[in-house]
């Protein structure tokens, strides 16, 4: 700082550069999975996981996105043995259901596709695929996490005159 006796000529003021904005997946990485989710949200932030880990060619973000979802599927292990809040059974809910048109393909029930996935991740998380292997073990566990969420997310109850049932007329206590 110059004073008035002084030979040393002011200075402009030194600016810090503008913050750099994060990054979607910085963002999706710093995104907490807790208990409180409940199982959409969960399948929503697994299925955003598998999708950046499908469009990110950087290593190092690769394996944080791994993670993440192997976390993301560890929630989800959680939140299926979990009764189904009423929000969710509300939008699971129809008033005329066509049964066929809603269950996947695959006869494998949730959990053992859940299985699957963590395993895909797993495997992505150990390093040892090829390039090329990497990216058709990625695909996959996309497709299958997409099949997941789509199962789980489609109507499983209808609303009847005596209440609501399981579409297909289940008498299940399995609700997912």
């Amino acid at each position: 700082m110059a004073n008035t006796n002084s030979t040393t000529t002011p200075t402009a003021e030194i600016t810090l550069p503008l913050p750099v904005r994060e990054s979607a997946i910085t963002t999706l990485l710093k995104t907490p999975l807790h208990n409180a989710l409940d199982l959409f949200q969960v399948l929503d932030y697994c299925q955003y996981f598998a999708d950046s880990l499908t469009e990110n060619d950087d290593h190092t973000e690769r394996m944080a996105l791994c993670g993440r979802l192997c976390a993301g599927l560890e929630l989800l292990r959680v939140v299926l043995k979990a009764p189904l809040p009423k929000h969710l059974i509300k939008r699971l809910t129809v008033d005329a259901a066509e049964p066929d048109n809603y269950r996947c393909p695959l006869t494998t029930d949730s959990e053992t596709l859940r299985e699957y996935c963590a395993a895909l991740t797993m495997l992505l998380l150990q390093g040892q695929p090829s390039i090329e292997q990497e990216e058709h073990i990625t695909g996959l566990l996309f497709e299958i996490v997409t099949v997941l969420a789509d199962d789980l997310k489609a109507p499983r109850f209808i609303k009847t005159d005596a209440g609501l049932m399981m579409i297909g007329g289940d008498a299940t206590r399995e609700i997912h």
